[in-house]
């Protein structure tokens, strides 16, 4: 299977192009389509040199609360020594195109497309480009949930090519998971795993579950259900799904169907103030 992975390249749309109908926000869901990653919408980021990136998702009242979400456009030259301000932030940096060398704790990964690294919390790390063209990663943030008596896990690279999806029970390998954590870990509060439908592959039924969900479209397109709505995303689009949000899709076209999904795990739900008698 050639994996393939969709990086934007910013820009802006033609004046005579009309606005994108696809891009929705609500109390369930949100999709942003790639034609959205324009220079328009662009953040810049303290500590960060010739750098900018695209916010997908960020922790918001009422809705998806437990992650960041970005894609990082690192020109030649760019980079941090100090990327991550929260000092209990772990996360995980996927490349989409490019190159990136990335040092953690003084040692250093070259990372090309497709690959993959956890950054565990307190982690000293930093990333720079020293090629001649853009390096555009993935990045997804959540501040770690500590518990007792589990000590947290450590940080690694390793790539997608590295992780041959597994397939899920009775499905003939239409629809498999590349995971990059054992899921019976319990020191992991957050699973970042690719998705992988081959032309033809479902899932059956529609989920609803308590876990938050960020979906980057990597190769293909599907036809996604979110709540009641059934979308049709390709390449490059993205999925913001809060709690209990139903979902479910089926693969389009004739290429994979492949998405990085985050999704948080193994932690108890909080509970709020003690209602009073």
């Amino acid at each position: 299977m050639e994996y393939t992975y969709y990086a934007p390249t910013g820009g802006l749309p033609d004046q005579n192009q009309r606005a994108r109908e696809r891009a929705q926000f609500n109390t369930s869901y949100a999709v942003i389509p790639r034609g959205v990653l324009s220079d328009i919408t662009i953040s810049l980021m303290p500590g960060w040199e010739n750098t900018r990136a695209w916010v997908l998702a960020r922790p918001l009242s009422g809705f998806a609360e437990t992650f960041a979400q970005l894609i990082v456009e690192v020109a030649p030259g760019g980079g941090s020594d100090n990327p991550e301000p929260d000092p209990e932030g772990q996360g995980v940096i996927f490349v989409l195109a490019g190159h990136i060398r990335l040092v953690i704790e003084g040692v250093g990964h070259e990372l090309d497309a497709g690959g993959y690294a956890y950054l565990a919390p307190g982690t000293q790390w930093s990333v720079a480009n020293d090629q001649d063209t853009p390096g555009t990663f993935v990045w997804i943030r959540k501040r770690y949930e500590r518990v007792p008596g589990i000590d947290a896990p450590e940080s690694f690279v390793t790539a997608d090519q590295d992780k041959p999806p597994l397939e899920m029970p009775n499905t003939s390998g239409y629809w498999s998971t590349s995971r990059f954590v054992d899921p019976n870990d319990l020191r992991h509060d957050m699973h970042v795993n690719i998705v992988t439908f081959m032309p033809g592959g479902t899932i059956p039924f529609a989920e609803t579950h308590v876990m938050e969900h960020g979906i980057y479209v990597l190769q293909g397109r599907g036809v996604y259900l979110l709540n009641q709505d059934w979308i049709e995303v390709e390449e490059g689009d993205f999925m913001w799904l809060r709690s209990f949000c139903p979902q479910a899709c089926y693969a389009a076209g004739r290429r994979p169907f492949r998405y990085l999904l985050y999704k948080d795990v193994n932690r108890h739900p909080k509970l709020g103030s003690p209602i009073s008698s």
